[in-house]
């Protein structure tokens, strides 16, 4: 038998079956998630912000050899890591990615520095990337001070060392064991000059984990490194080079922190507030006198109002109020005589600046954490 021919397609024909097709294409580029192009930060303490709310950073401070991160959707990668120091010493860079705030660069959106009585949990997870061919540890960083510093150096220092190669130790002396988030770890203490430091060293390689940091910030305060009157500040989690380091990955890293309870875990009553800013301004210079409202259901005590400034503009001084940063992130705590601010009641402060180009306000006005208005 003898097939049938084709029949030839009509223009039309061909046409439709085109237009069929582009439309189909483009559902299924509309349906495909826009990725992030990855970021190069090569500068020694250049940083780069991820997922709209965490901030990767180079962090280079013990050697002048070139290390480079890029940034991810998700985390970072170190891409190179020249040089090498003594293992017996500082090791020469903490690349990382942090939720809250780092000598005075805070992560979008955070609630930090919050103060750890008035925190009901603070859930975190990483998952790391790892190389042999490297002397570092993989580690968090959690730092508290008695103050909400956005700036400079902490007065304690929390580390969770995930993983670590080579012939490396933590600052101070080991002083026993404990069980943390249903881990066990190698609890070490001591001082690096500068500020002190607890960690709790695993006894082999994390390579994953979701934990809550509140966890090892109570156990930190029962070994009388910390209060609860203190602040958490910042939740950094990457890696502590010594030797080379390219290939060492964070591949993804989550930080949140609940303000509330911590006896429950359940939200406490919400603080909620508003910001009056009132100013003076004249050709390079200005005078701001803030009100903050607490139009909460419960007192406030102590407070501290976080904001940011516009760039170029930079604090002189100020009164009332114990301001912390003079430009960029800043913190303004109440002084003993008005640290405590009474439901449905106000304390103002104020400060002296200068600043270039065109005046503005300050953004993202928070109490104690909370958004104001």
């Amino acid at each position: 038998m003898r097939a049938s021919p084709h029949r030839p397609r009509t223009a039309r024909g061909l046409l439709g079956a085109l237009l069929l097709a582009l439309a189909t294409v483009a559902a299924l580029l509309a349906a495909a998630p826009t990725a992030r192009a990855d970021t190069l930060v090569c500068e020694q303490y250049g940083s780069t912000t991820i997922q709209g709310r965490y901030v990767v950073q180079n962090n280079r401070w013990g050697t002048s050899a070139t290390q480079c991160v890029t940034a991810t959707d998700t985390g970072f990668r170190v891409t190179r890591a020249d040089g090498a120091v003594p293992t017996d010493g500082a090791p020469k860079s903490y690349p990382s990615v942090f939720n809250g705030c780092h000598y005075t660069t805070c992560s979008p959106g955070t609630n930090l520095p919050a103060r750890i009585s008035g925190i009901a949990s603070a859930p975190s997870s990483i998952s790391y990337g790892y190389v042999g061919d490297a002397v570092y540890n993989a580690s968090y960083d959690i730092w508290l001070d008695p103050t909400p510093k956005t700036d400079g150096v902490n007065r304690t220092e929390i580390m969770i060392w995930f993983n670590k190669v080579g012939p490396i130790q933590p600052i101070g002396s080991p002083v026993g064991t404990a069980t943390v988030g249903g881990r066990t770890w190698q609890v070490w203490t001591g001082s690096n000059g500068s500020n002190d430091v607890i960690s709790f060293v695993a006894p082999s390689a994390v390579p994953s984990w979701s934990f809550d940091v509140m966890d090892f910030v109570q156990e930190t305060v029962s070994r009388g490194m910390a209060q609860n009157t203190w602040y958490l500040t910042s939740v950094q989690a990457g890696f502590e080079p010594w030797q080379n380091g390219a290939g060492l990955a964070v591949n993804s890293f989550s930080s949140a922190v609940n303000l509330g309870d911590p006896g429950t875990g359940e939200p406490g009553p919400a603080t909620a507030c508003k910001v009056t800013y009132t100013t003076n301004v004249w050709t390079g210079g200005f005078t701001a006198d803030v009100t903050v409202a607490n139009t909460g259901p419960v007192p406030v005590d102590p407070w501290t109002l976080s904001f940011t400034l516009p760039a170029g503009q930079r604090i002189t001084q100020a009164w009332n109020a114990a301001v912390t940063g003079t430009s960029g992130a800043v913190t303004a705590t109440g002084l003993p005589h008005n640290a405590r601010i009474a439901a449905g009641a106000a304390q103002t402060f104020g400060f002296q600046g200068t600043y270039g180009g065109t005046f503005a306000p300050p953004s993202g006005f928070s109490l104690n954490g909370a958004p104001c208005t």
